[in-house]
């Protein structure tokens, strides 16, 4: 695929079926699970960087460490990944597997195990770095002649569906681009969803999130580990080889909190979170770079209108204690994908309300749903009198022991359970 260039030199009033504006792993996900049908799909990246400069320096990068940023992929998130083509283009960089994961109180002894071998799976899921997974699916765009790809371009207004229901979109460059259907999956800050304004509700968790990778003294297990301290959720995420003993965290914490463990040097705030953990992997080595990010929830009031989809973080941001923002993202691709495949193939429009809505209808109480029920464990554990601290470690070690009900939490947070989108959903096994 030829990278198309961002000049006003190209057709100033091209038309194409779809646009997805924002190049990261949820709108090219969406152009991959579209592109069989034909469609001519246009991609436009605010950022510089193109997937050729990606995928070319994805080896060096690899090399020299971990990407800070990482996710924890469902079997929902990889059956999509699988069927678009990217998945192997993963596996044969890095991908990690989890077989458990152990939470517990951090103010009390409440405590619960998942391990994937209760299910009789071969793991819970995978940690992977976002730039694996990102060049993965540049690879399998690259292999789409209909869909262009374009760097840098910037967004200065989306005109209302005209009379032929179609959108103009005015670029920084001059071009204009004609579309039935304009897709945001431009992330929490949404240029496409303030320009159309689409509105969100937002508020402030109250925690920042530093994210880095780190070596422990004892081997990880595959596992993940995640603590409910006083300040918030800490969860450590195992990586792959080399060694077993490299992690990914990310560690919620109040502002206050996060802004003195920023300022402490690599010695001293490896030693604050070895004490954090209780020394579960005993002294924690080494430290990357640290990152420091505000944690926001917000929801758009609608998905949808005329010609108008939202997606990903464009839609919904949650807090990341239990590592499920992209995953609801990729679910969202995977949805509008089953709508507008399903409406090509009866030649009903694809910018058509109608046909949106029912994208709207497969996601919008799903996620509401998640970010309720993150929202409610984060409340949880907050800083609570004695006895409900209790109450609230007498629960955990309950629901441990409860088999069905810890089961069933397993398969739903893989993905396995619930309304699943279609390109989503592993094959019925035999």
């Amino acid at each position: 695929m030829a990278e198309q260039a961002n000049t006003a030199t190209q057709d100033s009033n091209a038309s194409v079926d779809l646009v997805i504006v924002g190049g990261g792993m949820v709108g090219v996900a969406l152009a991959c699970a579209l592109a069989p049908a034909g469609l001519r799909i246009r991609i436009l990246e605010s950022r510089a960087e193109t997937p050729d400069s990606l995928i070319e320096a994805l080896p060096a990068l690899s090399a020299a460490g971990y990407d800070a940023r990482v996710s924890a992929l469902t079997c929902a998130s990889q059956q999509l990944l699988t069927h678009v083509g990217a998945w192997p283009y993963m596996s044969a960089e890095r991908v990690s597997p989890y077989t458990d994961m152990e939470v517990w109180d951090g103010r009390g002894r409440g405590h619960i195990h998942f391990g994937a071998d209760e299910l009789h799976e071969p793991c819970l899921g995978h940690i992977v770095e976002n730039r694996v997974t990102l060049a993965a699916l540049y690879r399998v765009m690259r292999s789409h002649d209909n869909i262009t790809f374009s760097s840098a371009v910037e967004v200065l207004g989306v005109t209302p569906p005209d009379a032929a229901d179609m959108r103009v979109l005015n670029l920084a460059s001059g071009e204009q681009l004609r579309t039935p259907l304009l897709v945001a999956a431009d992330g929490a800050h949404s240029r496409i969803r303030q320009l159309t304004g689409m509105g969100a509700t937002e508020w402030d968790y109250g925690h920042h999130a530093i994210v880095t990778t780190i070596r422990s003294e004892r081997p990880h297990q595959h596992s993940c580990w995640q603590r409910f301290t006083e300040d918030g959720p800490l969860a450590l995420l195992p990586l792959a080889a080399p060694t077993p003993h490299t992690l990914s965290i990310v560690w919620s914490t109040s502002p206050e909190h996060a802004r003195t463990l920023m300022e402490l040097d690599e010695h001293a705030f490896c030693a604050a979170l070895a004490e954090s953990i209780e020394y579960r992997l005993g002294r924690i080595e080494w430290c990357d770079q640290r990152f420091l990010f505000p944690l926001r929830q917000r929801h758009a009031q609608h998905y949808v209108q005329a010609g108008l989809a939202l997606v990903g973080d464009a839609a919904h941001t949650i807090h990341p204690l239990a590592g499920q923002g992209v995953n609801l993202g990729l679910l969202d691709a995977a949805a509008l994908a089953e709508v507008l495949l399903d409406a090509h193939q009866r030649g009903e429009s694809l910018g058509n309300e109608r046909v949106l809505r029912r994208f709207q209808r497969l996601r919008r109480a799903d996620n509401l749903e998640t970010a309720a029920v993150m929202e409610g464990f984060r409340r949880l554990f907050d800083d609570l009198p004695a006895p409900l601290r209790l109450l609230r470690s007498s629960g955990m070690n309950l629901m441990d022991r409860l088999a069905p009900v810890k089961q069933h939490l397993m398969l739903m947070a893989m993905g396995l359970r619930g309304e699943v989108p279609r390109l989503a959903r592993r094959p019925i096994r035999a």
